[in-house]
């Protein structure tokens, strides 16, 4: 009889101990907390997740903007007017003086090739080339060499913003340094960029004007940095530092590729002046033989073509030995 009863005390305590495991011990353990906060965050997830997708569907959507509005600016660059050409060459002319010293050119190779007796077929051709080519090459020229002046001097520009906005001091600040210690053609191009955001101008867009004032690469770089910067944000010092790491390497790039084209480049500067330099020896030593080529109508016609022929020959070898990257 005492069995029993103790056999049934034993199982009435064993159920009363499994139904309080089994109720109280998730509370007391904490794994309904657990469990809790596992579903709560399983239920914040696709929302975090959703939250995240949309912000950088945001920057996608806001670096697509800008590549479009690059496109639009490539396409107008195609056609880029006088005064245009004329700043990016560094000039303050305007196009009614450039005009007026073309026509000046024009008209004294064209009075000096009839002085020389070289007929007036040579001397059209002569003021053509000096009216209308010499002022456009001049520009081209003055153009490349402010742009490689800019090229030389922005790396180090990049770095000294880079190293302002680690100290703490806004961008604009950083470009204020820059603008007074820089050399020239920087220094004009940064103030620009000061001058403009001053009128009200916002900053992401007045350094991306800097690609219309200096059409490079490089300064388009510069410009889509703090643009997408100022638009969506992020750690403009980084992204700036790769920046100048893109241009250093970008300039080493430059540099080894020049070394590797300047054979090709001498052979097709001695190609080219050889025969204006045999012309010139033969009218020393022969002037009655040579001069038949501009006194003599036939002559002059077969200057023309070798002019026009030795162009084209130009044209070609430098398009094979100028490389874009």
């Amino acid at each position: 009889m005492k069995i029993q009863v103790l056999a049934l005390a034993f199982l009435a305590t064993a159920a009363v101990g499994g139904v309080a495991w089994v109720f109280l011990y998730p509370l007391l353990s904490g794994e309904r907390k657990a469990e809790n906060r596992r579903a709560s965050v399983a239920r914040t997830e696709p929302v975090a997740a959703r939250q995240a997708e949309k912000s950088q569907r945001s920057r996608r959507e806001q670096v697509e903007s800008t590549l479009k509005d690059l496109e639009q600016r490539r396409l107008k660059e195609k056609s880029v007017p006088l005064h245009v050409r004329l700043s990016q060459a560094g000039l303050d002319w305007t196009p009614q003086k450039f005009w007026i010293v073309s026509a000046a050119l024009g008209g004294a190779f064209f009075f000096l090739a009839m002085f020389v007796g070289g007929g007036l077929v040579g001397a059209a051709g002569l003021a053509f080339a000096g009216g209308f080519g010499l002022p456009r090459w001049m520009l081209s020229f003055l153009k490349k060499r402010r742009e490689n002046k800019f090229l030389a001097a922005l790396p180090d520009a990049v770095d000294v913003i880079v190293r302002g906005i680690k100290a703490g001091l806004p961008l604009f600040e950083s470009i204020k340094v820059v603008a007074a210690d820089s050399p020239e053609p920087l220094r004009s191009e940064f103030l620009a960029i000061i001058e403009t955001q001053a009128i009200g101008m916002p900053l992401g867009e007045a350094c991306s004007r800097l690609y219309e004032r200096m059409p490079l690469p490089e300064a388009n770089f510069f410009g889509i940095v703090v643009s997408i910067q100022q638009k969506s944000g992020g750690n403009l010092s980084e992204a700036l530092g790769n920046l100048s790491k893109v241009l250093r390497d970008r300039k080493k790039m430059k540099e080894k590729i020049q070394a590797m084209s300047m054979e090709a480049k001498a052979s097709a500067g001695i190609i080219g002046s050889l025969p204006p330099i045999v012309m010139f020896l033969v009218y020393l030593t022969t002037p009655q033989y040579i001069s038949l080529l501009w006194t003599h109508p036939t002559g002059q016609l077969m200057l023309v073509g070798c002019v026009v022929w030795m162009s084209m020959g130009i044209l070609v070898m430098k398009k094979m030995i100028n490389f874009d990257f």
